[in-house]
């Protein structure tokens, strides 16, 4: 079939994992530079489906032609234009360097921007790549007898990249969620789980055999993949229950059940147009097409949503995606979920409509705690394991989502094993649906309120040793508005894993302290 030459298509892609059996000395494990270096090298060989290591004709030529490079910013290893180094190492020279912001949304918004790009005509190559060494980072701290890493850097006055993509970072929460001890995603991610447990009416107990099971499935997948870091299927029960090994982090989430940072891993892809392809001489066996694709944040701080179990812009974008790709919900041969924590998954599951397919597990790779969660990078990861599968499925069509802060930043994608239906600068489609997420209400908060208040839903924290440390409520007053709380008091504390909080009433004081009634 004849296509149009903007056409976007996905051409190649490479992952690279070190495993902690690789060696215990951190300073000969790779850094982040060499990991980005090898996925981007691994995307050139894919291009032509040859071995590791091999020549790659047709994905050297692509590399040569590249004319943005794209970095997804690490956690690990900062530097002022990874791109340039990056660059240097392949011997490549493009136009355009590019360093993402924070979130696990952005290698999908990058795929969505690229393609968008070459529909235009405005580029014909564009690569992304990212990784993180936590896992390295973390050794070295512990084995200090090896001395201190020497990563690679730039001087302070290195040019800047072009363009910092995302925009500058903005904080995840307001003044007075940090205040009440939501500072970071283990934090928050709770809250929103125990409100999906409240609006679904389930019991303690069968909240907690319902995201085991979710877990475990996930733990199955990464049993078949390649790159994840923990291959070994999980139970329920063993993600679920509290050991020395598997702490509780903030209730209701153990260890297992949080996204593993620790992890060394890198990704890459290659984006570029149908002509770049042809002219590069890459086989057809190796196109995998963007179809459609959105991004949208929902209020930007939890205080501010209507309710914490669902999820506006991923209803709006997913929505807009599934029109877009001329694709439904059933028709999906596979699916990827963000997947920091449960929540997420459960919450893009309902607001998505993927419920009701148990032949269909929700991640192809295993997710962020047994694939790994590398940073902002794993949809790179994602996107590289959904192409590799829908290359053997002639005509088939998969679902990839990205996540970034506290279920705040979202982007949905279709890809396909076959071309968009539509030809030319309408073949690509792509939705913003901020509009729509903006004029939805916003929830009223009464930041210096005392008085009674209903528990909306609530978390706690532990220390190392399994002690709880602190409580952190969201409630509402008797008319609606949101206000957060602090329990201190151990006695309480302890009841938390035994007994729900969810819909008790109790009082805040002037300090921020929260008791029950």
């Amino acid at each position: 079939m004849s296509l149009d030459p903007r056409t976007p298509v996905l051409v190649g892609v490479g992952q690279v994992t070190t495993p902690p059996t690789a060696s215990l000395n951190p300073t000969e494990r790779p850094q982040p530079l060499d990991l980005m270096v090898r996925a981007v090298a691994a995307a050139a060989e894919d291009c032509d489906g040859v071995a590791p290591g091999s020549a790659a004709t047709a994905g050297r030529a692509l590399l040569e032609r590249a004319q943005s490079l794209r970095v997804i910013a690490s956690f690990g290893w900062h530097t002022s234009n990874p791109g340039a180094l990056i660059a240097e190492r392949l011997g490549i020279d493009p136009q355009e360097l590019i360093l993402t912001s924070t979130g696990g949304n952005t290698p999908l918004a990058l795929l969505h921007d690229g393609a968008l790009a070459i529909a235009r005509g405005d580029l014909d190559v564009v690569v992304v790549t990212g990784a993180e060494a936590m896992y390295t980072r973390n050794l070295a701290r512990r084995s200090t007898e090896h001395g201190t890493l020497t990563w690679a850097s730039q001087p302070a006055e290195s040019t800047p990249p072009a363009t910092n993509f995302g925009g500058a970072d903005r904080a995840g929460t307001t003044e007075l969620e940090t205040s009440r001890g939501v500072r970071l995603p283990i934090e928050a991610y709770p809250l929103i789980e125990n409100a999906i447990r409240a609006s679904r009416g389930w019991t303690m107990d069968e909240h907690r055999a319902a995201i085991g099971s979710l877990w475990s499935e996930g733990s199955r997948v990464a049993a078949t993949n390649p790159y994840a870091w923990i291959q070994q299927p999980k139970t329920a029960e063993e993600l679920t229950t509290p050991t020395p090994q598997n702490r509780l982090i903030s209730y209701p989430y153990t260890k297992m059940l949080t996204a593993n940072l620790s992890v060394d891993q890198g990704a890459a892809y290659i984006l570029c147009s149908v002509e770049a392809a042809e002219a590069a001489g890459v086989d057809r066996d190796r196109w995998v097409f963007p179809l459609a694709g959105a991004d949208g944040n929902d209020h930007w701080f939890m205080s501010h949503r209507e309710n914490l179990h669902s999820s506006p812009a991923i209803r709006l974008a997913g929505e807009a995606t599934f029109a877009g790709a001329e694709v439904i919900a059933d028709e999906l041969a596979l699916v990827d979920l963000y997947s920091c924590f449960p929540a997420v998954v459960q919450i893009a599951t309902s607001e998505l409509g993927l419920a009701g397919h148990p032949e269909r597990p929700w991640t192809v790779t295993g997710g962020l705690t047994f694939a790994g969660g590398p940073g902002n990078n794993y949809v790179t990861h994602s996107i590289a394991t959904m192409v590799q599968r829908l290359r053997e499925m002639p005509g088939a069509s998969g679902l990839v989502t990205g996540l970034g802060w506290f279920s705040t930043k979202h982007s949905v994608g279709i890809l396909g094993s076959r071309p968009p239906r539509h030809h030319g600068a309408d073949g690509y489609r792509y939705t913003d649906v901020q509009s729509a997420v903006d004029a939805l209400p916003q929830t009223r908060v009464q930041g210096n309120y005392v008085g009674e208040a209903t528990v909306e839903t609530y978390t706690v924290t532990y220390d190392r040793t399994g002690e709880p440390t602190l409580g952190i409520i969201c409630g509402r007053t008797s008319d609606e508005a949101r206000i957060w709380g602090q329990i201190t008091e151990p006695s309480v504390l302890s009841t938390a894993a035994t007994t729900d909080w969810n819909g008790r009433t109790g009082t805040l004081a002037e300090n921020g302290t929260f008791s029950f009634s």
